[in-house]
């Protein structure tokens, strides 16, 4: 077939492949160009899930008459002036506009900053109109009609109204985080609508609520780590305050939101050994690069980032978050308390309680003066009398003999030191209770000893390298050069955990010994899954997370097991090591170890407060 030269517009609608994959992207890229305008209120509104209509209203500088035509051009930007090596705004392609002009009908009205009037223009199929004079008091209004009605195969992919919404509302809620002084509003026929306020830099954790969720203020620290010109701020969630999936990560790197591998490779890892494998953290990251030292344009919809230094922005991503969790470690989520205390509250509510129907329970007359007791009073038969040292029978209930007082140990004072407070009972064999100043404290006692055994298990294995077990005939396993090359590079500390490989040939490595602790082990598959991680993250941590998984499989069966009775001071003594090792609020299965009941809110259980 003879090569030919493609049209203009199909042109544009090739890359309109790229840029427009839903109605969602359209939202994203416009209220991206109206950020990068200046806008402090920005209205989304849609109708059909954005496939009958979006509109962008922006306060931002605005385009002046002239410039309206280059606007809706191909590759015609404001926002390149430092070339790529230095990009600092949101949007710096300049294919937006002329790609949704491809597969819709486009109108861009706009009046800028000191201008007399507005102007518009129309894109129609490719296919420009105007500018002509239109009424605008300032800023941008774009209207995107009829969306892919010139690619009607794409048309037919896009989900259902109500699918497409909720993508445009989730790409609304992410952007949202990143400015928190732009007041944003989504409305439409099609969603309910969605306002979110302009609120100054200080109050930013109340935005990032409104979004992600009023609980998570009260379950999440903040970070505040730099490294070699690479900053990280933000909020992450305690480890006993996860979701089933990873949609409640937010990640931004230089106030652009990025769905980077390495990031959430890195979050990953950080809360490995205190979340369940099939839980993920909450939490809000913001990175701060030099624009020099990250690379934007390596996706369409510029999701994904790439970094001169990735293992530098990884070890500060888990380095920060593992340290604050190794300083909060006795913090656990609100919501296990929360749920106890809904417990309590159900079937009462503020409604009074059925009466009983037992007769010896039916509600008496009020006392009369003018009656008089059948009987003489007797101190013996008082129901109000003191207690005696016989056993009494409270309906069928009989209690075990009393001990001497002076025989019982003393109960452990409460010291303000001590945050898990001082134990009080045991509660089934499994339970602790203990006493602080201001709360009532429960501890699971496996989970919180599984804990301690795993942390001491962890430090002594990777305190020195842990023995290998040469193997009887040594494997050679098949990889690619590069491959190779990355295993190669990380020889060192995989040797640290026992495994000793070397090179063979230029496509391959032979693998000599396996670290013993694994005992039979398949080394082909195990290189195999090394090499991979060091391909997607440029970190082999996977060797060291089995050995870990191991530590952790010994810990659980070697803690205290539930069913044991625990004197008064082994509870103090297991309390005591609690508060001085990291990451105790959790065991390492990702549990939570105690739940914490303030006096307080007990107190309004018994109608107190």
């Amino acid at each position: 077939m003879p090569i030919r030269q493609l049209t203009e517009t199909l042109i544009d609608q090739i890359a309109a492949g790229e840029v427009v994959e839903r109605p969602a992207s359209v939202v994203k890229e416009l209220v991206e160009n109206a950020l990068d305008a200046g806008a402090r209120r920005i209205e989304i509104a849609t109708a059909g899930g954005g496939k009958s209509l979006i509109r962008i209203t922006d306060d931002g500088c605005g385009i002046p008459e002239a410039e309206l035509p280059l606007a809706v051009r191909r590759h015609c930007t404001s926002k390149m002036e430092g070339g790529l090596q230095r990009i600092e705004t949101l949007g710096f392609r300049g294919e937006a506009l002329p790609s949704i002009g491809s597969v819709a009908r486009l109108s861009l009205r706009s009046r800028a900053r000191g201008s007399d009037g507005a102007h518009e223009i129309l894109v129609h199929g490719g296919r420009q109109e105007g500018p002509r004079p239109a009424a605008l008091s300032a800023g941008t209004v774009i209207e995107v009609r009829d969306l892919f009605h010139a690619v009607p195969a794409r048309l037919k992919f896009l989900k259902s109204d109500r699918a497409e919404s909720a993508a445009i509302t989730e790409v609304v809620r992410r952007i949202a985080i990143a400015f928190p002084a732009v007041r944003f509003e989504l409305t439409g026929e099609d969603r309910s609508p969605l306002v979110l306020p302009a609120v100054d830099e200080a109050a930013a954790l109340q935005r990032i609520g409104e979004i992600v969720g009023e609980s998570f203020s009260d379950n999440a620290f903040s970070l505040d780590a730099g490294r070699e010109g690479v900053f990280l701020a933000g909020h992450a969630g305690l480890p006993s305050f996860h979701r089933g999936t990873a949609q409640h990560q937010y990640v931004y790197v230089n106030g652009r939101p990025v769905r980077d591998r390495l990031i959430l490779s890195a979050i990953r890892g950080a809360y490995a050994d205190v979340m369940p494998r099939d839980r993920h953290p909450v939490c809000v990251l913001f990175l701060q690069v030099d624009p020099r030292d990250v690379d934007v344009n390596v996706h369409p919809a510029k999701a994904d980032v790439r970094f001169r230094d990735p293992g530098l922005v990884r070890g500060l991503v888990v380095g920060a978050i593992r340290a604050e969790l190794a300083r909060l470690s006795l913090r656990g989520s609100t919501e296990g308390a929360d749920g106890l205390m809904a417990r309590f509250r159900a079937g009462g509510g503020n409604e009074p309680a059925t009466a009983p129907t037992d007769a010896a329970y039916a509600p008496r007359p009020a006392f009369s003066f003018s009656e008089r007791p059948a009987a003489p009073y007797d101190p013996a038969r008082s129901p109000s009398r003191p207690l005696d040292d016989r056993p009494a029978n409270f309906g069928g209930f009989q209690p075990s003999a009393r001990t001497d007082r002076s025989e019982e140990a003393a109960p452990a004072p409460i010291r303000a030191e001590f945050p898990l407070g001082a134990a009080r009972a045991q509660i089934g064999r499994a339970f602790i209770v203990a006493e602080t100043e201001d709360s009532l404290v429960l501890i699971d006692q496996h989970a919180a000893h599984e804990r301690l055994v795993y942390e001491a298990l962890k430090e002594a294995m990777h305190a020195k390298a842990l023995p290998s077990q040469m193997l009887l005939i040594p494997e050679v396993v098949d990889l690619t050069e590069a491959e190779v090359e990355r295993l190669v590079a990380e020889e060192a500390v995989l040797q640290r955990f026992g495994l000793h490989l070397e090179r063979f040939g230029p496509g391959a490595v032979m693998v000599r010994e396996t670290p013993a602790i694994l005992g039979e082990v398949d080394a082909p598959a195990l290189v195999r899954e090394i090499a991979d991680e060091l391909t997607e993250t440029g970190s082999g941590s996977g060797l060291g997370s089995r050995v870990d998984h191991i530590a952790a499989t010994m810990a659980c069966h070697g803690s205290v097991r539930a069913g044991r009775r625990l004197q008064a001071s082994e509870m103090n003594a297991l309390l005591r090591r609690m508060e001085a090792v990291p990451a105790s609020a959790t065991c390492n299965h990702g549990r939570p170890t105690f739940i914490e009941l303030k006096l307080a809110d007990i107190e309004r259980l018994f109608g107190r407060r």
